[in-house]
């Protein structure tokens, strides 16, 4: 495996020195709509109907986001659990419990100032209006701390079964890194190339990323448009495939 980070490495292989702890249920009990995360004493459907839009909250306050995209790691937040295997498979088989996965991301895509424009290809699209996307675009590359968070909400969306969200994020972003020049942030490229971009376990659909973000990165007139953005996508729905690296013509 090429040179990267260590969770990245533990996560791509499914974290293959963890163990399954079956007295740790507060994940399982928090997405059943039962359990109020701590410290901010809510459940999690109290969270999406609450703090959408509410920006400050959902940019000062630090200890939902372990809650809200529960992974096999430790947070910073001692008072979540790591994500426990029995927990996944009973979570992953709840529609219900997928459904409020779902609307967790599209808090924090609101937050980050996006939209989920489809849910079966995981298209994302810039806020609308009354949303000012732009003022959201600039406190995300101000934010360095949210470069932590995405990653984990992308690991999150993999374990369960979500990839296709992270495929339409990440495109997106690099849609609008190449062709608007938006989140274009050392930051943000770094956190993209070497993490966010690694949060995938499909390794054709990592591979097609990671060779087009090269190819953005690498200048020589290539723009990552719009078009070809939605065409992967529609491929990737279609065939299985999101396509062949785009040649040097396009």
């Amino acid at each position: 495996m090429q040179n990267l980070p260590s969770d990245i490495q533990e996560f791509l292989e499914s974290y293959p020195n963890g163990s399954d702890d079956r007295s740790l249920s507060d994940n399982l009990e928090f997405y059943s709509n039962r359990l109020r995360c701590r410290p901010d004493n809510l459940l999690v459907e109290q969270i999406h109907e609450r703090w959408i839009g509410d920006y400050d909250k959902l940019e000062y306050k630090h200890g939902f986001i372990q809650w809200l995209f529960p992974i096999r790691e430790y947070g910073m937040n001692y008072e979540s659990q790591p994500l426990q295997p029995h927990e996944l498979e009973a979570l992953k088989s709840d529609p219900y419990a997928i459904s409020r996965i779902i609307a967790s991301y599209k808090l924090m895509l609101d937050f980050y100032g996006m939209r989920l424009v489809s849910l079966e290809t995981g298209e994302v699209g810039r806020s609308l209006a009354p949303r000012n996307y732009m003022a959201r675009y600039k406190n995300l590359v101000r934010s360095s701390h949210n470069n932590l968070r995405i990653s984990r909400i992308l690991k999150c969306l993999s374990e369960f079964g979500l990839e296709r969200l992270n495929r339409g994020f990440l495109l997106h972003v690099l849609n609008e890194q190449s062709q608007s020049k938006e989140l274009y942030s050392s930051g943000i490229r770094g956190s993209m190339d070497r993490w966010w971009a690694n949060c995938l376990r499909n390794d054709a659909d990592r591979a097609w990323i990671q060779a087009t973000i090269v190819k953005v990165r690498a200048g020589n007139g290539f723009v990552f448009t719009k078009e070809l953005y939605r065409e992967a996508l529609k491929r990737r729905l279609s065939n299985g495939h999101l396509g062949e690296a785009v040649s040097d013509e396009a």
